[in-house]
Order: C-alpha cells, then structure tokens, then sequence
C-alpha cells in the first residue's frame, strides 16, 4: 500500500489525559472482543443473568498512556517486519532450483566408502612404536662461536638508543556520508515521536516507520535551538508576571533564535497579557507558548485556504522551484521527486536550470535516484522558457500529475534575472492553462534574516504560494520558520532536516513546535 505524504493525517491535538488512552484501550477492547466471542462460540451459556461490568478503574497518568501507545505502536511495525522478512526467505527458497529424481539417485564418487555405519570397520588399528633415537652428539667449537655471537648481538642491541619514529601528518577529515537508517529501535526517539502522534488523534496500527523516522530527524535538526531556548524559557516564565528583566531575556533568547523582531513582539504581547491574569507553572507556561507559536505559523495557512499543499490527482500540477544560489534548490526538487514517487503521484522535472555549470546533470543525478524522468535541453545557455515550454508538452503527452520544475539560481537584486524567472511563469499560463500552478521558493535555514529580504523579491516575480525551508540540522536555528510567516505572509509547505533523500516531508506546524520546544 502506498503512503501518501501529501496528504498525511494532521489532526489537531487531543487533550493529553485522553490521547493515548483512547487509542490503547480501543485496541485492548477489540482483543478483548474476539476472545469473549471465541469462548462464548465454545461454552454453553450457564445463566440468563447478565454480569454487572467491573468498576471503572481511574485513568493512568499521561506518562504511561504514551509509554502504552509507544510500545503498541512498536509491536505493531515488528509485526509488518516480520512476514516481509518471512516472504523474502519464502522467495529464496523458491528461488533455489529443486534437483531431479536423476540428480537425486546419483551417488557422488567415493561414496561406497562411507555408505552406512555398518560397513564402518570397528577393528582397533594398532599404533607403531616410535623408533630409538640416536644419543646426541656434543656440540663442536663452530656452533658454541656462533651463539655466543649472537647472544652479544642481542646485548648491543637492547642498549643502542632508539630513534623515535616521525609521527604521520595529520590527514584531513573524511565526509561523512548521510547516515542510513538503523532500522526500528525502541529508544527516545521513538517514544517522544510516538507522544506526538498519539496526540493527534492517531492510533498505533494507522503510523509507519516513515513517520517515527521523520519525526526522530526533525528533533535532532532542531535539538541544538532546543536545547538553548527550553531551559531558559522554563526558568523565567515559571516566576509569575514577567518583570522588565524576563522580558528582555526572551526577546533575547527569541532574536537568538532567528525569530525575528515583529515575531518577538507579538509573542512577548500575548505572552505577558496572559501572565497577567494568571501564575502559571513552568511546564503550562511552556504549553501555552507553543499554542502561541503554533497559531502564528498556521496564520499564513489559513488565509491561503490550504493546510496542505498536495498534487491533485488526474490532473497537471506544475511546481515553478525557485531561490538563490546554494540553498539547495535542486536537491530539494530531488527529493519532492522521490516524495512524489513514493506517495503514488507521476512525476517529472524540468531542468530550467541552464546557466549554472553542471547544473542539467546534477539534476539527472537526482532524477535517477528518484526513478524520475528529466526534460533537459542538450545545449548550452539555452533558453529556460523554452525547456520548460518541451517539459509541459511532455507532461501533457505521458499524463504527468507533477511536473517540478527547477529554474536558475540568482540574486534577488538582478532584475534582468528575476523579469526570466517572470517570462517562465507566463510561459506555464499560456502553454498549460488548466494545470494547477505552484511556486516554492527555497529558504536556506542556516542564513536566518537574510533569507527574507529574498522572499520579499522572489515573491513579487514568481507570485510565491510557499516556501520549502531546507538544511533545519544541527547548525540551523529553527525559529526562522517564525519569522518567516509572521514577516511575509507565506505558509511553510515543506520541510528539510537532513542529507538523505528522505529528509523532506510537508510541514506540520503542531510537530515543528514540539519538536522546537519540547525537551
């Protein structure tokens, strides 16, 4: 079956006491259920009456709930490992060519000597005396020189002075290639991610590996940015009323983080009016700011009117991807390709980029890695417009729902590159006036404010509907995201926190505040 990212289940959060309980205990009822039927079907009903039910026990704390969910969850993918671990054994040894009744009744050579254990002969074979050996002579002159000899060797040799050996020049690191990976391990990781799907509403036989594995990454991307803001955070919101000094530390703590001025305000406003009316401890006083983030991220998505942006099945989607130089632009069409392919949409990519050398075959590398066809130009310093102008052509012809297309990386300050990145858009309206028309600009997450000044430009030419926020790892500042939708206006559509091909799936806003600010 096929998991379609595009359009995965994002629910609002239930109420912690709730969450996991529900979707454990419905799962306990269910087994419950067929083994009552299974000993009714065997027994004889003994009486009429009917049994009064046992008295409601009081509900677990919410650590257990979420402990209960996370090892349901976990039983759950070890059985959907276990019979495709049996079906590929099964298909090896299917695979293994049976032998013939002729090729059975053949005895190899040499067999009649170990045919059966009795034909074995049981007789003790004696073994031989050892001959006697001659006395030994004594030694001669010559061999009693040549030992002393090497015994004065030897001496030298211990007390001559050992040069020490030249230490080996420091060699340069080696890159580390992308971590694979390591399979379904019940560790935090899985446990807090587990918390996070629980807490939507979801229930342990409806997840995937694929989500523990998102979730897990996006934690790590954001733990630096986590680890900086939580503590400090907790220690002053946990004191009452915010004083002049609390609050100039979490302006501090936020513009740190990359959130941004205008953002910082509007946090800090809502965060004091309600300190105000009621001391909060630290863990509710966390809690209420992350509804705070929570609802300044969704903003930008309610006034588009879409929560996700996903492909429409049966018809032309053409995705205008866009951004400066070196924020990851083509990988990131890459791995939309990949996302694409695995959630059962047919995709295909333009490769518009034509200015930058090597850029058509870094994207037929991508392409390849993504089982996904390329539309390139063979010249050089060709027209983007027209590459794309064949691009739709070919989509139209194959019945591509997705076609990515990736354009030249440039500055926001040429203008003559923008008005190129404009005469693509038109090109795509006049030559596909039905298709359903995106524009994604990249974000690279580790340039913090300089990237919105390049939102503002790229929005006025290439009439952006979202940004995909790219290389969210351990040297990035999460809080960006913010500033991001409180300073533009643009919904978040995309997510990368990671090298592998995987580490990038639509954003959440729910998921990205806790792993923000969850410790």
């Amino acid at each position: 079956m096929v998991f379609d990212w595009f359009r995965r289940q994002f629910n609002q959060p239930q109420a912690p006491s709730t969450a996991a309980s529900e979707a454990v205990t419905e799962s306990s009822e269910s087994t419950d259920d067929a083994a009552r039927s299974t000993t009714e079907a065997v027994e004889e009903p003994q009486t009429a009456a009917i049994a009064e039910p046992p008295p409601a026990e009081p509900a677990p704390a919410i650590a257990e709930d979420y402990l209960a969910w996370a090892k349901a969850a976990y039983q759950n993918l070890k059985q959907q490992e276990a019979p495709a671990e049996t079906s590929t054994t099964a298909e090896a040894i299917a695979a293994t060519p049976a032998l013939s009744d002729a090729q059975l009744a053949e005895e190899p050579a040499g067999a009649e000597a170990a045919s059966s254990p009795e034909e074995i002969s049981t007789e003790t074979v004696a073994e031989p005396e050892p001959e006697p050996q001659p006395p030994a002579e004594p030694a001669s002159f010559f061999d009693l020189a040549a030992s002393e000899r090497e015994a004065r060797l030897e001496q030298l040799a211990a007390e001559a002075i050992v040069e020490p050996e030249p230490e080996p020049e420091p060699q340069p690191p080696a890159i580390a290639e992308p971590a694979e990976p390591q399979g379904l391990v019940f560790d935090d990781d899985f446990v807090w991610s587990s918390e996070v799907l629980a807490a939507q509403g979801r229930r342990p036989e409806e997840i995937s590996i694929e989500e523990i594995d998102w979730l897990s990454s996006l934690r790590r991307g954001l733990d630096k940015t986590r680890r900086n803001l939580v503590n400090q955070l907790k220690a002053v919101v946990g004191q009452g009323p915010l004083s002049g000094e609390a609050v100039e530390t979490i302006e501090a703590l936020l513009l740190q983080a990359d959130v941004g001025v205008e953002a910082t305000d509007r946090i800090l406003s809502q965060l004091q009016d309600k300190l105000r009316q009621e001391a909060l401890p630290p863990e509710q006083a966390i809690a209420y700011l992350k509804s705070l983030l929570q609802q300044l991220l969704d903003q930008p998505l309610e006034e588009s009117g879409r929560y996700i942006l996903a492909p429409e099945k049966g018809r032309l989607n053409v995705w205008l991807v866009c951004g400066v130089n070196g924020v990851g632009k083509t990988t990131t069409i890459g791995k939309l390709a990949h996302l694409a392919t695995k959630s059962g949409y047919r995709c295909l990519i333009a490769a518009a980029d034509t200015f930058r050398a090597a850029a058509v075959e870094q994207v037929k590398v991508w392409g390849a890695r993504s089982e996904v066809e390329v539309i390139a130009n063979p010249g050089q310093n060709t027209d983007p417009a027209a590459v794309v102008f064949d691009a739709i052509a070919a989509a139209q012809a194959r019945g591509t729902e997705l076609l990515l297309v990736d354009t030249a990386g440039r500055l926001q300050n040429k203008k003559n590159l923008m008005d190129e990145l404009a005469k693509v858009r038109r090109i795509i309206d006049r030559k596909a006036p039905d298709a359903i028309v995106e524009s994604l600009l990249v974000l690279d997450a580790t340039q913090g404010q300089n990237g919105l000044r390049q939102a503002q430009v790229f929005s006025e030419a290439a009439q952006l509907s979202g940004v995909a926020l790219t290389k969210l790892d351990s040297t990035a500042k999460g809080g960006v995201a913010l500033a991001i939708a409180q300073d533009l206006r643009l919904p978040i559509r995309f997510l990368g926190a990671g090298e592998r091909i995987e580490d990038l799936r639509p954003f959440s806003s729910y998921e990205f505040i806790q792993a923000l600010l969850d410790g």
